[in-house]
């Protein structure tokens, strides 16, 4: 099944947007808001991890339509555990009955899964399902979407070191080779691009603890909407905004104009 065309108003803001600027190749997302959703309706917090599964769907979904190639979601700390046991268990029963729903789907529309966190520390059940998704749709070519579960930036930052000082004991590195692409190589987003945007949702200002070596030239987006109300409205919004942005990478903005007009010029030298 081909993934369905935004029609419509849609159609015309996805036209917009893609003729406005470049799209960012990598959107990463703190989902933030589900339990201050909830409170605010009366509901328990259960019901704002609910229908936060609908904003989840409806951005993979719109992500794909425009062309993100990377879709990382924050789906689950380390920190998180400290939560109450009775809400974990719940987030865990509903990690597995999203994946048994939306895998299908998911794989026809030649979505490729990545999960990236301390899998195995992850209850037998969310990682068994965790890994036939996985493993159905390893081939796919189109949106790669990340879910970062019992993932924290520190985890990763000390995992990469201890991966390096082990290829240092071995033989295989020495510590005068230690380079940004040797630390990138053994990170847990080995083979993922950096991200070029990151919204946060329901208007905090922090990271928390969220791809702190990754993050290092992203542009954040800061959206006041809580996470079960957050859809492509608003996705297209932050993409708008990241627009708008000057990249400079360290450069100032003559050095990236004149970047920009030698690539020109050999591009049209080349046509």
């Amino acid at each position: 099944m081909p993934l369905a065309k935004a029609t419509g108003t849609d159609k015309k803001n996805q036209d917009q947007l893609i003729a406005g600027g470049p799209i960012p190749a990598h959107i990463a997302v703190i989902m933030d808001g589900n339990g201050r959703w909830a409170k605010r309706r009366g509901l328990p917090r259960i019901a704002g991890h609910n229908e936060g599964v609908n904003s989840v769907r409806d951005i993979v979904e719109a992500c794909a339509q425009i062309g993100v190639r990377y879709l990382t979601l924050y789906t689950f700390s380390t920190e998180n555990w400290k939560r109450p046991q009775d809400e974990v268990s719940m987030l865990m029963r509903l990690i597995v009955k999203a994946l048994r729903d939306e895998r299908d789907k998911l794989h026809q529309n030649e979505v490729r899964l990545k999960v990236i966190g301390e899998f195995d520390m992850l209850p037998g059940d969310v990682s068994g399902e965790l890994r036939d998704a996985m493993e159905m749709m390893k081939n796919n070519g189109g949106l790669t979407l990340v879910l970062a579960l019992n993932y924290s930036g520190r985890w990763d930052l000390i995992e990469a070191v201890k991966g390096i000082c082990g290829d240092i004991q071995t033989g295989l590195l020495k510590k005068e080779q230690i380079t940004e692409e040797i630390m990138a190589r053994h990170l847990a987003t080995v083979d993922i691009p950096d991200p070029d945007l990151l919204i946060r949702t329901s208007g905090e200002l922090r990271i928390s603890n969220f791809l702190l070596w990754q993050l290092a030239y992203s542009e954040i987006y800061i959206s006041h909407q809580l996470w079960p109300a957050f859809r492509r409205t608003q996705l297209y919004e932050a993409i708008k905004d990241f627009q708008k942005r000057e990249r400079r990478f360290g450069m100032v903005s003559e050095q990236l104009h004149s970047k920009k007009n030698a690539i020109s010029k050999a591009y049209r030298k080349v046509q």
